[in-house]
């Protein structure tokens, strides 16, 4: 899944994408809400998680600007502002949790599965399509009764196309939820990472639809 962190201290953001990369989030990092909102304007983002004092444009300003585009991407409010009426705004401005900082990474971790189950429609930790199913907080997948660990990028890959099952994804659509800004990509590395979940998981978990993209098979 991909993310936006929007976060002007430069230690505290290297931080949280260091950690959000390492568990398998592609995550992009822009310092103000201005960069913030134009990068929104043209690239699609899983979750956001936004600062409130940032430079220029106010994190709230920031966070009305998005909802007034009727953009519903989940986001989270990170921010040392602990006051009552602050999170109030927060919140009744259209963020779906506020989180405050210090933090640990283990809680915003868990934090953001929750908010993105809430927006996918279900209560359900585990991702499934009936034959196949994924945990994100452990990223096992589990086949025919027998658990896989997954590295981080075929995690990320499998979750994309079992948020939505019978969906197809192009190889650019999970290039995007894959790789973050800055990370190269190699041209095979979605055959690669296909290739590797289908020893792991079975010839047929992965569909390939000639000439479109993949997909997992609908819930059985």
């Amino acid at each position: 899944m991909r993310v936006l962190l929007v976060e002007d201290d430069p230690m505290i953001g290297e931080a949280i994408q260091s950690a959000l990369r390492d568990a398998s989030y592609a995550t992009d990092w822009v310092k103000n809400g201005q960069a913030a909102l134009d990068t929104l304007s043209g690239q699609y983002y899983d979750l956001v998680l936004l600062d409130l004092g940032l430079p220029g444009k106010d994190g709230l300003d920031v966070l009305g600007s998005i909802r007034a585009r009727d953009n519903p991407v989940p986001l989270l409010i990170i921010t040392a502002r602990d006051e009552l009426n602050e999170r109030i705004r927060g919140l009744d401005g259209g963020a779906d949790d506020y989180v405050l900082k210090p933090f640990e990474m283990a809680e915003l971790l868990a934090r953001m599965r929750a908010v993105l189950r809430r927006k996918g429609g279900t209560s359900s930790p585990v991702l499934s399509n009936g034959a196949l199913m994924l945990d994100p907080a452990t990223r096992e997948a589990t086949v025919n009764g027998m658990v896989n660990r997954l590295s981080g990028r075929e995690f990320s890959l499998l979750q994309a196309l079992l948020v939505r099952p019978g969906a197809i994804l192009s190889r650019g659509e999970l290039e995007d939820r894959i790789y973050g800004w800055g990370e190269e990509v190699e041209s095979n590395a979605v055959e690669f990472l296909i290739h590797s979940l289908r020893k792991k998981l079975g010839s047929d978990a992965i569909k390939n639809v000639r000439g479109v993209g993949w997909m997992v098979s609908r819930e059985s």
